[in-house]
């Protein structure tokens, strides 16, 4: 009996703190935003009827098409930086939210960001040299992945 109790806190620490590492607002990914339709170019809602929920965390499709397209491969479309802002993690290492209408997609993968007291994140991200930020992000997120909470 011990030991199953010590597995089920474990298990439930690791889901917190995995979700900790993900910008969730009630649950949902990408502010309720189709990733698989950034992929096309559009940042468009997701409609609550074409849900999945993937590493406990619920994405939300504009169609059944780009919903059966996200449970075939899911590593693939979420977003980078558990979601959070990429500028952000990249500049100051912190998890700061985002505007879902700001994106890129960068080597097949998607990268959010915010627009906040005047300051688009996205256009510094393009001006200030979108290589080197992705690196120091990628570097920043590993350091947050590893924090305790």
């Amino acid at each position: 009996m011990k030991l199953f109790f010590a597995l089920f806190i474990s298990l439930l620490f690791t889901s917190v703190q995995a979700q900790e590492n993900l910008n969730l607002k009630n649950g949902i990914a990408a502010e309720g935003y189709d990733v698989i339709a950034y992929f096309n170019n559009e940042a468009l809602k997701g409609d609550k009827t074409h849900t999945y929920t993937y590493n406990e965390a619920i994405y939300k499709f504009s169609t059944l098409k780009n919903l059966e397209t996200f449970k075939n491969n899911p590593i693939m479309y979420v977003p980078q930086y558990g979601g959070y802002c990429a500028y952000a993690v990249a500049v100051k290492g912190k998890k700061i939210g985002v505007n879902p209408k700001l994106f890129k997609i960068l080597d097949d993968k998607l990268y959010l960001f915010y627009d906040n007291w005047g300051v688009n994140t996205l256009d510094k991200w393009n001006e200030e040299g979108e290589e080197e930020l992705q690196k120091q992000a990628d570097e920043n997120w590993g350091k947050i992945e590893k924090k305790k909470n």
